[in-house]
């Protein structure tokens, strides 16, 4: 009897907190008490070892329309020294005030004396981790 009430009673505590901890890949868009984490990844996997023409990389996030949240420049490079996927840069960062809508984040870049580019990604309402990983050719 003891037995059958203890295993009751911790079935019961089992459900309830298997209940409570419900989680989805993308989490509540409505949920301002989660926090959204996006992921950088700057590598290449090109000969660019003869290229010294300089290169500076801006990591943004962005709430549409066109809302900078974040931004962050990184030290200019010459392009041979951006990184090989072995030694890819990775930068994490929270998105400010865990704004839950749909953002784009990403790259946007420019080459010294030939202009401005990018690779931005969108990260959908809600979802709570985005990895943008920018292979540069």
């Amino acid at each position: 009897m003891k037995r059958s009430l203890t295993v009751s009673i911790l079935s019961a505590f089992i459900i309830v907190i298997a209940a409570s901890c419900k989680k989805t890949m993308y989490g509540d868009a409505n949920n301002k008490d989660v926090t959204r984490k996006i992921q950088f990844v700057l590598y290449t996997d090109q000969d660019l070892s003869a290229d010294n023409d300089l290169v500076t990389f801006r990591l943004s996030i962005q709430r549409l329309p066109n809302r900078v949240l974040w931004d962050s420049v990184l030290a200019p490079m010459r392009l041979k020294d951006i990184p090989a996927l072995a030694q890819k840069l990775v930068i994490e960062r929270a998105v400010p005030g865990k704004d839950p809508s749909l953002l784009k984040v990403g790259f946007l870049y420019s080459i010294e004396n030939t202009g401005n580019s990018s690779h931005m990604e969108y990260i959908e309402a809600g979802q709570n981790f985005k990895r943008v990983e920018f292979n540069f050719h």
